[in-house]
């Protein structure tokens, strides 16, 4: 892991990474989770990115709030850290010299083949239908497939195309769960894991191609939002989180608005991550609209179950 990773790490929103630690974060303080707190004395620092306990002491960023609130070590911070963010970390990557890690490119021929056919194991069918109940036809479109590890993890492999549809990238999601991963000499598997070289960016971009003038466009968080998105019948596209949106996409989002008149939309995650993307884009998207999500749905994915019923699996 470079310096470069662990900076993605580090600047991560700290009442952020709170909030998905369990902590409720209220006017910048919250119950300090390291002693007996009755009274919120664990403040944040928005400037600073950083947490201090003003009666324990406790203090430190993101990584360092995940450590001791999760007794893990400062490699297992990490790894939790890139899971709950989408953050690409080169220590699942083979191992390479420095110079040779900054020159790596994302080699498509050697996985282009696995798209061309893809195939769904059971544990990935249960996932797609039974948990998320994705629309088949959205399943074709995005090509998704699954493979097993020589450790007995099965694995959704999730490709990224850029708008000309070349593959630029591989996601691939641990169906086994976080929690739940092939233990090895480092721990349990990582909710995901990339090829070297992936540029995992933009999600969905070939919809694009596929834009009328003046039509709505989605913008959700993470793949799995935009599969509930394009099942309920909208255009979609995803971000991997809001701290990693490039200027190369901030670039393509605006010629959109501004050549096309796209018509932008988004149901921000309810979390503070989630709201702080929408601002983030609004800057650059001044049509971008809000919608908000009922109340107990942490994210469309969520909403998008409420409103289904159960249905068979397909044939793919």
């Amino acid at each position: 892991m470079d310096k470069f990773e662990l900076q993605k790490l580090r600047d991560l929103p700290i009442e952020g990474v709170a909030e998905r630690l369990g902590l409720q974060v209220k006017m910048h303080k919250a119950l300090c989770p390291f002693h007996a707190d009755n009274h919120p004395s664990l403040s944040f620092s928005v400037r600073r990115n950083t947490f201090r306990c003003f009666v324990c002491g406790a203090s430190g960023g993101t990584i360092d709030l995940v450590m001791k609130h999760l007794n893990k070590d400062f490699k297992e911070a990490c790894r939790w850290l890139a899971d709950e963010h989408n953050v690409i970390l080169d220590e699942w990557k083979p191992q390479l010299s420095t110079v040779n890690s900054q020159l790596s490119t994302f080699n498509a021929a050697r996985y282009e083949r696995f798209f061309e056919h893809p195939y769904l194991s059971p544990e990935a069918r249960k996932f797609l239908f039974d948990e998320r109940r994705i629309d088949p036809r959205v399943v074709r479109w995005c090509r998704l497939t699954s493979w097993k590890d020589k450790k007995g993890v099965n694995w959704l492999q999730i490709p990224y195309y850029d708008r000309k549809g070349k593959l630029v990238g591989i996601q691939n999601r641990n169906l086994r769960g976080k929690e739940q991963g092939a233990r090895s000499k480092e721990g349990a598997a990582p909710r995901f894991r990339f090829p070297s070289g992936s540029q995992c960016g933009i999600y969905n971009l070939p919809v694009l191609n596929l834009l009328h003038e003046g039509e709505n466009l989605y913008i959700t968080e993470g793949s799995s939002d935009c599969w509930a998105m394009l099942s309920a019948g909208h255009k979609a596209i995803a971000i991997p989180s809001a701290t990693l949106l490039k200027p190369k996409d901030v670039e393509l989002l605006s010629t959109l608005h501004a050549q096309r008149s796209t018509h932008f939309h988004m149901f921000p995650d309810n979390d503070e991550p989630g709201e702080r993307l929408f601002l983030q884009l609004q800057k650059v998207l001044p049509n971008l609209e809000h919608h908000q999500l009922p109340q107990g749905c942490k994210d469309f994915s969520e909403y998008y179950l409420s409103t289904q019923r159960k249905i068979p699996q397909p044939s793919l």
